[in-house]
């Protein structure tokens, strides 16, 4: 139960960030995995980050369309939504262009404002 109530926390964190700090901490997350992956190779980091990365999108994605469901649900809900995202803009990145690491992170830049976006969307209607 303490789990559950520290999740919706962080839930309601994310979501409700006013100043878009986390959606800044997703831009610096995609940062780091582009120096991981063209620096250093670590799997650890790539590891934290990509968990990070998914989670704070995972939280914005599940804020914009999943608000009934159960916390738990709402956030594996929120990163197959976000999977599917990055599939869609991967797809049309390797439809149009080889996918390498600039265009990889463009992709990862392109799913994290939708995602923002989306997630501003619905907490401006909800505050009108």
């Amino acid at each position: 139960m303490n789990g559950s109530f520290r999740l919706s926390r962080l839930e309601t964190l994310i979501a409700q960030d006013p100043s878009l700090l986390f959606t800044l901490a997703s831009y610096g997350l995609i940062i780091a995995m582009y120096i991981n992956l063209n620096a250093f190779n670590s799997s650890v980091l790539g590891i934290a980050t990509s968990a990070l990365y998914f989670l704070i999108n995972g939280i914005f994605l599940e804020h914009a369309f999943f608000e009934k469901e159960a916390t738990f649900f709402r956030l594996m809900f929120g990163i197959l939504l976000l999977i599917m995202l990055l599939g869609f803009v991967g797809l049309f990145t390797v439809i149009i262009y080889n996918l390498d690491v600039i265009r990889f992170t463009s992709v990862l830049f392109i799913a994290t404002t939708l995602s923002s976006l989306l997630n501003r969307r619905v907490k401006n209607k909800n505050a009108s």
